[in-house]
């Protein structure tokens, strides 16, 4: 298949100096977005305890724990900012991202031990959560760095019961094994309680010598005040008892490898830890990568740093997505799947890293007359019409068929709407894309440019999609929420607007009331909200997308569940006809 792959068709402008300097004011504003993420990135590393303290216990931090384990350039992060219920530590206690680690990719999670030794906060299940779903999504090793005190006790009902709380962690742990998916730990500190199911529920267990991992832990030296509360001699009773506690943690590598046999292998460096997590992730499954390449890896043929010139800050600003994409792609070349169908949808058969992969993007301005075809007025671009959802439903279905992973670049302001569009079945379409996308079973990556509204966030292979969906990206000009808020203030009090006049009363109290909420969806809608609500995975800049779609692309070919030999392959074939 040599002839379809080697050499695909090359598009993309060359941007001029004069283009730039036009351009500039919007790239400034960019780049103070870009400070403002760096910023709060930089306060969930410095959350907790200074590493000094740590050092001086002869530990190190997940951070330096990280960076020896995983292989050198690899470690993109992910989730760094979730922290959806604002924790006053800052943080959910966990560090996210993937990597290679031996030269093989895996999703890799640590316990941050500088905030309160590592222990269960709010909003961290759902951050783990997000850790196996990518594992599982891309069929990789889940990797950990455990070093857990057990649940922040005076915050227990945010963490412990429930659907979706920590428990869910150590099922979802076993479903992935049953899956053949492995679950390794290194493990340090005391993981008591939930920390010990932590350190039980995985695969294989390698432990440093001072770690510990028990049902319950040591520092319960007595139970409920025999009175039913607390008073003045319960409490001093309680600091006697507490001075003379001298007993070591339960759990120890002295029960759990000397006799339960549960850990594989204890070491007395912190070294020694992850250097076993490195073996065991060098004998991984994992094919060779001349397997699927379908040619010769290359760089595009434009510098990445342009997207930020060719993104326009403003949100109501149009641009050419085709010179974003010729950014992104091997050689600039793509194969563009039905370019005269649906022109408000980019398909195309691409390559990232000399892998095939599956590309849709909203292309925005003006999609010419006539157009949509089912409708009086003039189409734009960012709008899904009735030609482009079945474009995407039949792209999606030979991309599945031909086992071809897939990423979505979001910038749409969501699905047409009126009678008209009913009539043209855009809704049908709409839910058709999502069976289409779960029909697939595919792993699917998406950026959201700039905006992510309505029912298009979802439908386009939004973080929704949990059966597909490894990550999901946003950018300094992300923009996410239902609708505009001016739509949704109108929407929500245009009938009391016409209350309120009709009975000779003020409009000011309404009208301010408009303004708030219209404030309110846009506070609630930046780049740094949406990575702290998990609205997104993490906030990169736009020259930096193409790390993420390679490494999503070579962590997609690792191991995959099924595939498809090159030459059976229909898509390239349905394309050049």
């Amino acid at each position: 298949m040599h002839s379809y792959f080697a050499e695909m068709p090359k598009f993309g402008k060359e941007l001029k100096e004069k283009q730039k300097e036009k351009l500039a004011e919007s790239v400034a504003k960019i780049k103070e977005v870009e400070q403002t993420v760096a910023e709060a990135v930089e306060k969930v590393k410095s959350a907790g305890i200074s590493a000094e303290r740590l050092h001086k216990r002869g530990e190190w931090t997940a951070w330096e724990r990280l960076d020896y384990l995983v292989d050198e350039g690899t470690w993109l992060p992910l989730n760094t900012l979730h922290d959806p219920t604002f924790n006053a530590e800052g943080t959910t206690g966990v560090i996210n991202g993937i990597g290679e680690i031996a030269g093989k990719y895996a999703s890799i999670i640590a316990s941050d031990n500088k905030v309160l030794a590592g222990a269960w906060i709010a909003g961290q299940a759902e951050n783990i959560f997000r850790a196996q779903d990518m594992a599982e999504r891309l069929n990789i090793p889940l990797v950990w760095v455990l070093n857990c005190s057990g649940v922040k006790l005076t915050e227990q009902q945010e963490v412990y019961a429930g659907r979706r709380s920590s428990g869910r962690v150590f099922f979802r742990h076993a479903e992935l094994i049953q899956k053949g998916i492995p679950v390794i730990v290194g493990m340090y500190g005391t993981n008591p309680a939930g920390g010990g199911y932590h350190a039980i529920s995985p695969a294989i267990i390698f432990a440093h010598e001072k770690s510990n991992m028990a049902v319950g832990g040591g520092s319960i030296v007595g139970g409920m005040a025999p009175k039913g509360n607390f008073d003045v001699a319960g409490a001093e009773q309680l600091i006697e008892a507490t001075r003379q506690f001298k007993a070591v943690p339960p759990g120890s590598t002295k029960i759990h490898h000397d006799v339960t046999g549960f850990m594989r292998k204890v070491f007395p460096t912190e070294e020694g830890v992850l250097d076993a997590i490195k073996d065991c992730m060098a004998g991984m499954p994992s094919y060779d990568p001349e397997f699927f390449r379908v040619a010769e890896p290359a760089d595009p043929s434009f510098p990445a740093e342009e997207i930020n010139y060719l993104v326009p800050f403003n949100q109501k600003a149009v641009y050419n997505m085709d010179e974003i994409l010729s950014r992104i792609f091997d050689n600039s070349e793509h194969m563009e799947f039905r370019p005269g169908y649906g022109p408000e949808i980019y398909c195309g058969l691409t390559k990232i890293d000399g892998f095939a992969v599956g590309f849709i993007a909203n292309r925005q301005g003006f999609l010419g007359a006539n157009y949509p075809e089912y409708a009086d007025y003039m189409g734009i671009g960012g709008k899904l019409y009735r030609q482009g959802l079945i474009k995407m439903n039949e792209f999606v279905t030979q991309c599945g068929r031909d086992r071809i992973p897939m990423v979505w670049l979001q910038d749409t302001s969501g699905i047409d709407v009126g009678d008209i569009a009913e009539q043209a079945e855009l809704l049908g379409l709409g839910q058709s894309l999502i069976y289409s996308i779960e029909s697939s079973a595919l792993p699917m990556m998406t950026v959201v440019l700039r905006k992510g509204t309505a029912a298009a966030h979802y439908v386009m292979g939004g973080p929704q999609g949990n059966c597909n969906n490894a990550m999901t990206l946003g950018t300094p000009v992300t923009e996410i929420y239902v609708m505009h808020g001016e739509t949704a203030a109108a929407a929500a009090f245009s009938r009391r607007l016409v209350k309120e006049q009709d009975a000779g009363r003020s409009l000011e109290p309404v009208i301010d009331k408009m303004n708030d909420l219209a404030q309110q969806y846009h506070d609630q809608s930046r780049p740094v909200y949406c990575a702290q609500r998990d609205f997104v995975d993490e906030i990169v800049a736009l020259p930096k997308m193409r790390d993420y779609f390679v490494a999503f692309t070579r962590a997609a070919y690792q191991n995959p569940v099924s595939i498809c030999p090159h030459h059976q392959m229909l898509l390239p074939r349905l394309i050049r006809g």
